[in-house]
């Protein structure tokens, strides 16, 4: 049993490819919570994806769907 592995690479999932749905962070308001979501291009349809607590967290969503650039908020 191992305690201490080497974390393994984060694979580039493509359920949502990106030609079809924009990825968007949903902010509220009044509590300032962030989750990342991928929202469809034609319909507007919100997907949540995961909850976004430090840049650590939005760094491994980048990561995992494949994100490079600005995302944009939406209140």
């Amino acid at each position: 049993m191992k305690l201490f592995g080497k974390k393994k690479d984060v694979p580039v999932s493509t359920d949502y490819p990106l030609s079809l749905y924009e990825p968007v962070i949903r902010c509220s308001i009044c509590t300032g919570e962030q989750v990342a979501c991928m929202r469809d291009r034609e319909t507007g349809h919100l997907v949540e994806l995961m909850l976004i607590t430090s840049s650590a967290d939005l760094s491994l969503f980048c990561k995992r769907y494949g994100v490079s650039g600005e995302i944009r908020k939406i209140y």
